[in-house]
């Protein structure tokens, strides 16, 4: 390739006997392509400089050995995007809590209360920023701009009807991956008749995770994050949130079958 400049393609691989007599569970194959890099076969570099640094989703395509700025999606060379947004609404210890393991997950977390004495930076230390704004404004504020895909969580903590129902009637309405809502079963219920006045749809309505998270039994702030953790990892990977001990078949599914986009999440 550094005599002629053109594009290959190589494949490495290694069998799964030859694997497991190094010490490794199993075997693989990865397929690469070396391509020469300058302002003639890629004058867009810049621009992919500067939408990874802005966040921004990007895709990357090769013809006739020139690379090209595309879309992020299935059929590009490689595709670059941002991490994923978790937005927790309500400034509280279950809040700061679920910060931290969304953090863990590699989402990037946004905190947001409307009350400027709970929502401060030294209180919620594993978020990546915290907001003081009223929770559907931002909201809304963040879809309009296209900083939301269908990635994103949104877990709302409020513990208040004027913050968590003009936030729900917004969310549920956004192709965005998972909704959730704390508190008990009567909340929900009237949550859901305030939903309905609204004007939500009963498929809408059905995306929305009430009571939030897994029944793991927990009652700690940490335990219901977990709880809330679990319930956003098995709906993005198809999982069924039972214990695996009790079940039957591969440990792990088809990416490909658990969801429509890479990341995405079945509603």
């Amino acid at each position: 390739m550094a005599e002629t400049g053109l594009s290959r393609s190589v494949s490495f691989g290694v069998t799964d006997d030859l694997a497991l007599g190094v010490g490794l569970p199993c075997g693989g194959t990865i397929d690469l392509t070396v391509g020469q890099v300058d302002q003639a076969t890629f004058p867009d570099l810049p621009g992919l400089v500067e939408a990874i640094e802005a966040g921004q989703p990007v895709g990357l395509s090769m013809d006739k050995n020139r690379y090209f700025l595309t879309s992020a999606g299935r059929g590009t060379l490689a595709t670059f995007l941002p991490p994923p947004r978790m937005l927790v609404f309500g400034a509280t210890d279950h809040a700061a809590a679920v910060a931290r393991i969304g953090g863990f997950l590699g989402y990037r977390v946004t905190v947001c209360d409307a009350r400027p004495v709970f929502a401060t930076a030294r209180r919620f230390p594993g978020a990546d920023e915290v907001v003081v704004d009223w929770p559907h404004r931002y909201l809304a504020a963040e879809a309009g701009a296209g900083r939301l895909d269908d990635r994103s969580v949104v877990c709302v903590l409020t513990h208040d009807t004027k913050f968590d129902v003009p936030t729900l009637e917004l969310a549920l309405r956004l192709e965005i991956g998972y909704v959730g809502a704390m508190g008990s079963r009567r909340t929900h219920d009237e949550r859901l008749d305030r939903l309905r006045e609204a004007g939500l749809t009963e498929p809408e309505l059905s995306r929305l995770s009430s009571p939030i998270g897994l029944d793991l039994g927990g009652r700690s702030p940490e335990e219901t994050a977990v709880s809330i953790a679990a319930e956003i990892v098995a709906l993005r990977h198809g999982g069924s949130g039972g214990r695996l001990t009790a079940s039957a078949g591969p440990v792990h599914k088809n990416i490909a079958t658990a969801s429509n986009l890479p990341g995405a999440f079945e509603h």
